[in-house]
């Protein structure tokens, strides 16, 4: 939502015209005031096949060019704009995911932001009104009926006060609630089906998740808890002049209208304007992983939707943020965890990680550790300083695979929603700097730890354990005797493995492969042929259509088969 508090410099008045929201365009469905349950359900699910079928039938016959990939991904921003505001957040969520998803659906999804309906200013007016029993005019000197900006749920207009100050006034949409309401019991349903087919489901505590993103949800469009999350975040970052939040005028603010300081930026992701004005990029990404670490480990209250939307960065190179609508808390407990986690992370030391890792019952005890030993020692050794490459797993996928017949993973409702604050940090900082070094950018805020004085709580903790990363660092092994002792380690857990690869053999096997399975659709379409033509000659010959159908369809599967066969038997003679 933080997006309607951003503006562009007038140096990039393209990029200006493009946040500006003019008109109200045609109502949508999720936008109807009398929506039932089960049309909802139907809107719901019958996009979700359409989106699931779509995707298979690509992925079945190989349609991933980049304009194929670009046509899908825009289908895709449709049918979550259409789907409304439940579905928009998770696709700003997604939006920030580059190392997940193509380039093409990350671009469509970025779009969102700047894509999403506004209503009326003439119902905006009309709520403002009947919320603060007032006049418009009687309560703001300014006030400009197009919307600055429109998010999913509200929109923003800018105002000035009868005092002279300028401020963004956020309006809920009409009917929000009860939408959100039908959105949720649909999901709900959806989760006790998933329970109730499909066991593997339960171990994830879906129950439990839905439970707490509801709370989450309707927590966010109230206005009046918003206000309350802005101040107390205001408050933890006083003595930090490089993060800025604006300031909430209670007296224009109600459950559904927040009024708030306005203060424009330009969006954190928006890596070009920035450079333009020769704002420093690493410093950046160093500011907000700082900022995120000590809402984490010290504060334990931190922004659960850090979008692009949500932040952004003024002239000085400081950071600001909007919407504190979907905040959470971390309890101590999970605080301790976390810190070790992260000072562990540090230091390389993968028994404590483990170890906290099931402490925060993110993992579960197993007699046989070694597969997730593998995976953690692997991403810490490759990926503690440098951005996370999933190609590279595939030199562990012996140990991934007895890893994921395990399962041992877990996802605990609160981990949920740090889980995803993190992941969507981790997109925001890949934009500006690819290769982005995670310890560089925490250095600042350990030091800020070794250097406090606090002995006792939670401050006295960070700080003790910053001072043994720093010890570490002093005393670390050189890179001759690190290699030595993994060495040791994996010989005695009997981890060391000689792989031996036969590039003939291996495209023999995938020949192989490729003939079994023509075979298969061989006999299959042969199958389908003879069951057609009997039951043409028999008594139920409707059923025949069927059959010839079921044959056509097994044939382009067969050609398909051979023809790929084929290519690879003339490219391995070739080489």
């Amino acid at each position: 939502m933080g997006k309607k508090l951003q503006s562009q410099r007038p140096s990039k008045p393209a990029k200006a015209s493009r946040a500006i929201v003019r008109a109200a365009p045609p109502k949508l469905p999720w936008q109807r005031h009398k929506y039932s349950l089960f049309a909802r359900q139907i809107d719901v699910f019958s996009t979700a096949a359409q989106l699931a079928g779509s995707f298979a039938w690509a992925k079945l016959w190989g349609l991933n060019a980049p304009q194929q990939q670009a046509r899908r991904a825009r289908r895709l921003v449709n049918k979550l704009i259409e789907l409304g505001p439940t579905f928009i957040k998770i696709g700003q969520s997604l939006s920030t995911r580059g190392d997940l998803l193509p380039w093409e659906y990350v671009k469509a999804l970025s779009e969102l932001q700047d894509r999403v309906p506004a209503f009326s200013g003439r119902e905006a007016i009309a709520l403002i009104e009947s919320e603060l029993n007032n006049s418009i005019h009687a309560l703001f000197r300014e006030f400009d009926r197009v919307p600055i900006a429109a998010a999913s749920l509200g929109q923003v207009h800018k105002a000035r006060l009868h005092t002279g100050e300028e401020v963004v006034v956020k309006v809920q949409r009409p009917g929000l609630q009860q939408l959100l309401t039908l959105d949720f019991q649909a999901l709900y349903q959806l989760v006790i089906f998933a329970q109730r087919y499909f066991p593997w489901t339960r171990k994830y505590d879906l129950e439990r998740i839905h439970h707490e993103f509801r709370k989450l949800v309707f927590q966010e469009i109230d206005y009046i808890q918003e206000g309350k999350n802005a101040d107390r975040f205001r408050e933890n970052f006083k003595d930090q002049s490089q993060i800025r939040v604006p300031i909430v005028y209670w007296q224009y603010t109600t459950s559904k209208i927040l009024t708030l300081e306005y203060l424009p930026g330009i969006k954190i992701d928006d890596r070009e304007t920035l450079e333009s004005i020769n704002i420093d990029l690493q410093q950046l990404n160093t500011l907000g992983i700082s900022c995120y670490l000590k809402q984490l480990l010290v504060d334990g209250f931190f922004q659960v939707d850090p979008h692009p939307g949500n932040m952004a960065v003024d002239p000085d190179g400081n950071i600001i943020f909007y919407d504190f609508g979907m905040m959470a808390e971390i309890n101590t407990l999970n605080k301790n965890e976390m810190t070790r986690s992260f000072f562990a992370l540090l230091r390389k030391d993968t028994d404590e990680l483990l170890e906290t890792l099931v402490s925060m019952g993110l993992l579960e005890p197993s007699a046989d550790m070694a597969p997730v030993r593998a995976l953690v020692e692997f991403a810490v050794d490759r990926f503690r300083e440098r951005p996370v490459d999933f190609q590279e797993f595939n030199e562990i996928k012996g140990q991934l695979i007895v890893m994921f017949e395990q399962q041992p993973f877990r996802l605990p409702a609160q981990m949920t929603f740090i889980l995803k604050a993190l992941g969507t940090l981790d997109g925001i900082a890949r934009t500006l700097d690819r290769e982005y070094n995670l310890i560089a950018c925490a250095k600042p805020f350990i030091k800020s730890l070794v250097l406090t004085k606090q002995s006792g709580g939670m401050m006295g903790e960070l700080a003790r354990q910053a001072r043994d990363f720093v010890k570490y660092k002093f005393n670390q092994p050189s890179a001759a005797e690190l290699l030595i002792q993994r060495l040791e380690t994996r010989l005695e857990r009997g981890e060391l493995q000689v792989r031996v690869r036969s590039p003939e053999s291996d495209r023999a096997l995938k020949r192989i492969h490729l003939a079994i399975k023509s075979l298969m659709y061989a006999c299959l379409t042969g199958f389908t042929l003879l069951s057609g033509a009997v039951l043409l000659m028999g008594p139920y010959s409707h059923w025949a259509v069927f059959a010839f159908a079921l044959t056509g369809l097994e044939s382009l599967f067969l050609v398909r088969s051979l023809v790929v066969l084929a290519i690879r038997e003339r490219l391995d003679k070739l080489s």
